[in-house]
């Protein structure tokens, strides 16, 4: 069974629910421009699933007051930070990174090679004018011109229906997935019986 993430969490009980279905890591997003940035800290934060912190082109001294706050696990970078202050922000903070990358052509892949030796994982999203959230999926026949060696993270548009899809992707490297938007009720607000579903089929194929 691969790796779920879900992210885009805010509310305390819908945190619990999530976090009851066993999924591995609950991501909460401090981007002021996303309709699921956290404003205040949950009353309730998970306690099994790793907390995964997601920011864009933000200072260390943010993510450093938000991994003291809601006591991160993972600090995923979804914006244009270089190579070396992917490499400063994990040394300064202790914490293992994510690094997101926009993907809409093979070429895009070559970016990665640069932040190997400062990740614990990538995540491939769909390219879109901002930064992620498109709820669109590309072409993962693209994933074919990714040779490693860091394991990687699959998001952007998954949902149940492509479940059958996601069920052919064999790829070595291929650690998980990444589910957000088309698993809500509204913003930030997850559909438990959705993700239920998805994890459970996950299992049997």
């Amino acid at each position: 069974m691969k790796l779920i993430k879900v992210c885009g969490m805010r509310q305390a009980d819908n945190i619990r629910q999530i976090e009851n279905l066993g999924i591995d890591m609950m991501g909460f997003i401090f981007y002021p421009h996303s309709s699921r940035m956290v404003n205040k800290k949950p009353e309730y934060m998970p306690t099994t699933a790793k907390r995964v912190g997601v920011f864009v082109n933000a200072d260390i001294k943010q993510i450093r007051t938000a991994i003291d706050e809601y006591k991160l696990d993972y600090i995923q970078l979804h914006g244009t930070e270089s190579p070396d202050l992917c490499k400063e922000i994990g040394r300064l903070t202790k914490k293992k990174i994510i690094k997101a990358f926009p993907i809409a052509t093979a070429d895009d892949f070559k970016t990665t090679k640069q932040y190997e030796d400062c990740c614990e994982y990538f995540l491939f999203d769909t390219k879109c004018l901002g930064f992620g959230g498109s709820g669109n999926t590309f072409d993962w026949h693209l994933l074919d011109a990714y040779c490693g060696p860091k394991p990687f993270l699959l998001s952007g548009g998954i949902c149940n229906e492509l479940i059958p899809q996601l069920a052919t992707l064999h790829h070595k490297y291929l650690a998980g997935f990444d589910l957000n938007s088309k698993f809500e009720t509204a913003p930030a607000v997850k559909d438990v019986d959705k993700i239920d579903y998805f994890i459970k089929r996950m299992k049997t194929v």
